[in-house]
């Protein structure tokens, strides 16, 4: 298998990459302790080359007293102990390189640790004090200030704001935070807080990283007012969502990621509802891609699989930005669950726990979803586990659970921890060679006891398996031209069925419940499932070669 090598040819390596996302913490164990370290990582690199990745994209390994799963920052310059040393990251990101894997790390610019050197100094000063103004400290509202700034509301659930003690110990102040308490928001306003940022950037591409996701891009910038959220905003009016002076703050961005002689690359989390809002961060100039949450969040229904598409590339086109295709991220329900749900579509206001899930139907469908997602034009993304097929964990002991989402939604949202647990790479029983044989510590989440089947040595040598589909798929998405990057046009099927074409290849999903005929064809690239009688069963999909000159309908607007 030849691997192909980051180089200064691959300019614009963003457009068609496949990059995937390594959950630090739950990924390889190597000295034991039950958490996943950057030693751990270093072992397993020529599992990430042999799966046919271009790039890794690493969630937060800083110094975090991990309230939030490390997206709690105390430190951005220094690695958690838990991980290992700034040393050994180094190391990481140079032998990546030589494994031809680029690297991305988490930036979050919205928020800090409370435990942040900043925050500790603006909770020990006064109130009014130069130190609180890199936050977002307000008197609150009552009689007695009892009462929150605004009614802003946290993500997590419950309101944005606590309440400080002052050192006499009377209430104080309160301070905002969007997400846990744990994390107050930065006052973007501030110079300050630009100057960190920008910093931190160069640190990070001057060690040789080759590209920084933005987490909660479209959050960072507050209005300076503060109002409550009224009913019925337009698009770009929210006093914490989407504003305007966001795009400034990018620009600068990436005239820092431009300055560098390899390529840098700068890729949003944002979560709107409108994707020509989105679209906007990805101007020339400014960001280079954004998560395409259209997508992740659409029900397993052809109809709308093809709008969120056809609007996806149509407004992507208009800006010059390459598409992406997500099917799953550490923050939402795995696909074998989701598509084995009587509603396959994904929101957080109505994720529950005891939802019920037919796992095999489930996993057809995100057999044939990652074909899907794979064909399309632009770059993918791949969170560990997927490529083996794990499905969300929904039975952790309530003793374990750490997710904040669950606590502070007091138990209705199961939290995100389900999708957090450790891989499993070999043997019969946890920790499934996630930590060395001889580890007395246990995985920092339990692992099922029935996922012998799932490991990563049981499904190498197994034909049928999801990582012979994900490795397979990956091969020859790397080997044919016409697929990343490009055009693709729709061919004429079906109502339940999607199907087009990239130059000679074409990709066929039937998401119906009867079988359908395969188009002609010369032969088959790759099936998620048997194709019996040249039929394509229900929740299944197939690259197919085509012959010259197929009846192609207009190019995917």
């Amino acid at each position: 298998m030849s691997h192909r090598q980051p180089s200064t040819e691959r300019t614009h390596w963003w457009r068609d990459a496949v990059i995937y996302q390594v959950y630090v913490r739950s990924f390889a164990d190597a000295n034991g302790d039950g958490v996943g370290d950057l030693a751990g990582v270093r072992t397993r690199l020529p599992y990430l080359r042999d799966l046919g990745v271009d790039a890794l994209w690493f969630t937060p390994w800083y110094v975090s007293p991990m309230a939030d799963g490390g997206y709690d920052v105390a430190d951005y310059r220094a690695i958690d102990p838990t991980h290992g040393t700034l040393a050994e990251a180094e190391q990481l990101i140079s032998e990546a390189h030589e494994h031809g894997l680029r690297t991305i790390v988490d930036i979050i610019p919205n928020h800090v640790s409370d435990q942040h050197p900043w925050f500790a100094a603006a909770v020990a000063a006064e109130p009014g004090s130069p130190e609180r103004e890199r936050f977002w400290f307000r008197p609150g509202r009552g009689p007695q200030g009892d009462e929150p700034p605004n009614n802003w509301t946290s993500n997590f659930g419950g309101p944005a704001w606590s309440r400080t003690k002052n050192p006499d110990g009377t209430p104080g102040d309160w301070y905002l935070h969007l997400f846990a308490p744990e994390q107050p928001d930065l006052n973007w306003n501030h110079p300050d807080v630009a100057a960190e940022h920008e910093d931190v950037i160069r640190f990070w591409f001057d060690r040789g990283v080759a590209g920084i996701r933005i987490d909660s891009a479209a959050l960072l910038v507050k209005a300076p007012e503060l109002p409550d959220v009224g009913p019925n905003l337009a698009p770009g009016d929210h006093p914490h969502v989407d504003r305007e002076e966001l795009h400034g703050i990018y620009r600068r961005w990436r005239d820092i990621a431009d300055s560098y002689p390899q390529p840098r690359a700068l890729v949003a989390e944002i979560w709107l509802p409108d994707m020509h809002r989105t679209v906007r961060y990805l101007r020339p100039g400014e960001l280079h891609a954004a998560f395409n949450f259209d997508f992740l969040t659409c029900p397993w229904d052809a109809t709308r699989l093809r709008d969120r598409i056809d609007t996806t590339i149509h407004t992507h086109r208009a800006v010059d930005a390459p598409p992406t295709w997500v099917l799953s991220n550490h923050d939402v329900t795995r696909p074998v669950t989701r598509y084995g749900r009587a509603d396959t579509s994904f929101s957080f206001e109505t994720r529950r726990r005891g939802v019920p899930t037919d796992l095999r139907l489930g996993a057809r469908r995100a057999r044939a979803a990652a074909l899907l997602a794979l064909a399309l034009p632009g770059s993918a993304y791949i969170y560990q586990g997927e490529e083996l097929g794990l499905p969300e964990v929904e039975d952790i002991p309530l003793e374990h659970i750490q997710d904040p989402m669950y606590t502070q939604s007091g138990g209705v949202d199961p939290g995100r921890d389900g999708a957090r647990v450790p891989l499993p790479w070999s043997g019969q029983a946890p920790s499934y060679g996630f930590s060395p044989p001889e580890a007395a510590a246990e995985p920092w989440l339990p692992q099922p006891p029935n996922w012998a089947h799932r490991t990563v040595e049981e499904q190498a040598g197994d034909p049928a398996s999801f990582l012979s589909l994900y490795r397979t798929a990956l091969r020859i998405r790397r080997a044919e031209p016409a697929l990343g990057d490009g055009p693709m046009s729709w061919l004429d099927s079906a109502p339940d069925v999607l199907a087009f074409t990239r130059g000679d290849v074409c990709c066929v999903v039937n998401l119906s419940a009867t079988p359908t005929p395969l188009p002609p064809h010369g032969r088959v690239l790759v099936s998620s499932g048997p194709l019996p009688d040249g039929q394509l069963p229900p929740d299944t999909a197939a690259w197919l070669r085509f012959p010259p000159s197929p009846n192609r309908t207009e190019p995917a607007r």
